[in-house]
């Protein structure tokens, strides 16, 4: 913006300077013209009375030296004529002496009694020049006409000259309005570089730097403390939202846990006909503890900075295959690993691990026996560059369209979704992999089921490490009513996550 403002005052200026150089301009030149040839012929009708003396007093023999004389004092060409248009004396020496000239339209003129001015460039050979042509003489013959030449080269020079410093005057006011201009664009638009700053802060979750009110115009003044007061009133509102889902979901882990056990404890005292419905008791209670679990773990996310580091997928996706084939083999689903060696991409730490854990769990829950779960990974080009793609293929039923834009959504469920699943596992997986500057998707498997991609940012060779940091070979999640801090896995059914 400080570019357009600046680049706004500078066309103004131009204009402006434009509208009143180039008149001035050219009313100089004009003006210089007409003082050249008024000077010319008034020169020249003082020339002419001199020369009508010395012919009437029988003195045409001093004409030569008189005309060479003037010519040298006002750097000009002198050509005098009898009363007929002949030729009695030039002094450039360009026309002959007897040379009759009468034909000539400004020397006719002149033998008419009636002086002639203008420009002509067939007087002398190469050169355009003012001439000035008039009678020696106001009684009703002429006895001698006068034609003065000068070369309109020095009014040339001083008309260019002039140019020249208006050309030099007007940068040098376009320089001033420049650094002024640019002065006052930055004050201007201070305030808005303030206010950027602070709205990416704020998407960011945290307005560190708020603008400073007291800067800029009023207006803009005005602006940046309204923002303010909003954007702490927002903050103000976020933590306290962060906050009471924290506290919540912590305050509710130990009497959950203590219901469960006494749930578990009714089991030997109840008659027969009561233990589906004491099943069903601590199977929502169960599902309660880790949609609990659920909440606590993404509002530590939120409420956490993250920083990515590098991981090598590979490794990852290795590890997680050989702990999850075991709990797959119980249900007769097999894991295979394939696609290109992936390498080292960025990644929240632990992160890559949880996300393979939810999107494995959703996948078995929907797998018929007898079918293959597909790790796969590929580098793909995007907008922005390369990108590492990890594929989780399943060959279940899959989700329609509409299911799979909206899986992502906290507690979302589809229709036919398993009982004990809470609807976080997916906005977890999507909240871990975005941290680390990826992204995940849903999209329909080629024959069939649903392929969960997650993209991620790969490292370039100049900063990939030798060997990717350790990860813990954690066995995957399991609902066995323990009360821990670690994200738990969640199915959405129907198919798939």
């Amino acid at each position: 913006m400080t570019r357009r403002l600046l680049l706004s005052y500078l066309s103004l200026m131009a204009l402006v300077l434009l509208a009143l150089e180039v008149p001035f301009g050219f009313v100089y030149a004009r003006n210089e013209l007409n003082r050249f040839s008024h000077t010319a012929e008034l020169g020249a009708v003082t020339l002419a009375s001199v020369c009508e003396e010395k012919l009437e007093h029988g003195r045409a023999s001093d004409l030569p030296e008189f005309a060479r004389d003037y010519a040298r004092r006002t750097g000009s060409s002198v050509v005098i004529t009898d009363r007929a248009g002949t030729v009695l004396t030039d002094s450039a020496d360009a026309t002959a002496a007897g040379t009759d000239l009468s034909s000539q339209p400004d020397i006719a003129t002149a033998l008419h009694d009636r002086p002639a001015t203008g420009i002509r460039d067939d007087l002398v050979p190469g050169v355009k020049v003012l001439f000035a042509t008039v009678p020696g003489g106001s009684g009703d013959t002429v006895p001698c006409v006068v034609r003065t030449l000068y070369p309109l080269t020095p009014i040339a020079q001083k008309v260019h000259a002039t140019w020249v410093a208006l050309g030099v005057v007007g940068l040098g006011v376009l320089a001033v309005v420049a650094l002024i201009g640019s002065a006052l664009a930055r004050w201007i638009t201070r305030p808005l570089r303030a206010l950027e700053r602070a709205t990416t802060q704020l998407a960011d979750g945290r307005l560190t730097d708020p603008p400073a009110t007291d800067r800029g115009p009023p207006e803009l003044r005005r602006v940046t403390a309204a923002f303010t007061r909003t954007a702490t009133r927002l903050q103000h509102l976020l933590h306290a939202q962060q906050a009471f889902a924290s506290e919540a979901s912590h305050q509710l882990k130990t009497p959950l846990t203590s219901l469960r056990l006494r749930l578990e404890n009714f089991e030997p005292h109840l008659a027969a006909c009561a233990q589906d419905s004491l099943g069903d008791a601590i199977d929502e209670v169960a599902r309660l503890s880790r949609m609990v679990q659920g909440l606590l773990a993404l509002a530590r996310l939120e409420n956490s900075a993250i920083t990515p580091e590098i991981v090598d997928l590979d490794a990852v996706v290795a590890d997680r295959a050989a702990i999850w084939t075991a709990f797959a083999g119980d249900q007769r689903v097999g894991i295979a690993v394939s696609g290109t060696k992936a390498g080292q991409v960025w990644a929240v730490a632990g992160a890559l691990e949880q996300i393979l854990d939810n999107l494995l769990s959703n996948a078995l829950s929907v797998s018929p026996p007898g079918t293959t779960i597909t790790l796969a990974t590929a580098t793909a080009t995007a907008a922005d560059g390369c990108t590492v793609e990890l594929h989780v293929i399943d060959q279940g039923p899959g989700m329609t369209e509409t299911d799979r834009q909206r899986a992502f959504d906290r507690f979302w469920r589809a229709a036919d979704a398993r009982h004990d699943g809470t609807g976080l596992g997916l906005s977890m997986v999507q909240r871990l992999t975005q941290a680390g500057g990826g992204d995940v998707a849903l999209n329909a498997a080629p024959g069939g089921g649903l392929d969960a991609v997650v993209r991620l940012r790969p490292v370039p060779a100049a900063r990939a490490r030798p060997h990717s940091a350790a990860h813990r070979r954690t066995p995957p999640p399991r609902d066995n009513g323990a009360q821990d801090d670690r994200p738990v896995t969640e199915t959405v059914s129907g198919g798939d996550p």
